[in-house]
């Protein structure tokens, strides 16, 4: 039988904090592929074959190989310890799914703004998103195998990024490079509200 973990003062089980991150960008821009590297369950995905229905309505320039979708959302879960986890929430990258975003976002700590440099333009709802809310975020640029790379200041000119706002490369694939980018956003929001940086 398992162990119950209880609260200090002995009354009660304990339910550690949870803290939730959105990971967001375009079409294509390795959200999915994010949320499963990083989460230590096997990830809730919502993801759907591309059929003729989208010829029309996605656009797949830069991106043809890709021959699924995420209709809903991706969800991941980390444990950091017994009074910690967080949930990774992955959203849908078309426009025609982003009446589920204020969902999502709801108690949000921050998000992760996935941009591919190849269709560097489809990060800018996103972007958009979360400053019109105030909503804490990173951009991690995916570096993806044959695409033309940038430097980072390069990329935040062209995204005409704030001077705050933490831009880092990553490679979504990576379980240590995506870990990465969620410790710039911890600290980010940490910077934000004036809290001390926690150490990583």
């Amino acid at each position: 039988m398992d162990s119950v973990r209880y609260d200090r003062t002995g009354s009660g089980p304990r339910i550690p904090l949870a803290l939730k991150i959105l990971i967001a960008g375009g079409f294509g821009a390795g959200k999915t592929t994010l949320v499963s590297a990083l989460s230590e369950v096997r990830p809730l995905q919502t993801e759907e074959v591309l059929t003729g229905a989208s010829i029309g309505t996605d656009d797949l320039s830069g991106v043809e190989a890709k021959s699924t979708t995420t209709v809903a959302m991706d969800f991941g879960r980390i444990t950091i310890n017994d009074d910690l986890q967080v949930y990774l929430f992955g959203t849908p990258g078309q426009d025609r799914f982003w009446f589920l975003w204020d969902e999502l976002a709801f108690g949000a700590l921050g998000a992760v703004v996935l941009a591919d440099t190849r269709r560097l333009a489809d990060c800018f709802p996103s972007i958009d998103y979360f400053e019109q809310r105030g909503v804490p975020f990173v951009v991690g640029v995916n570096c993806f195998e044959g695409a033309r790379q940038f430097s980072l200041e390069s990329v935040r000119q062209a995204l005409d990024l704030d001077p705050d706002v933490p831009l880092v490369l990553c490679d979504a694939r990576e379980r240590q490079s995506g870990k990465e980018v969620l410790i710039a956003l911890v600290e980010h929001v940490a910077r934000q509200r004036g809290e001390p940086v926690p150490a990583a």
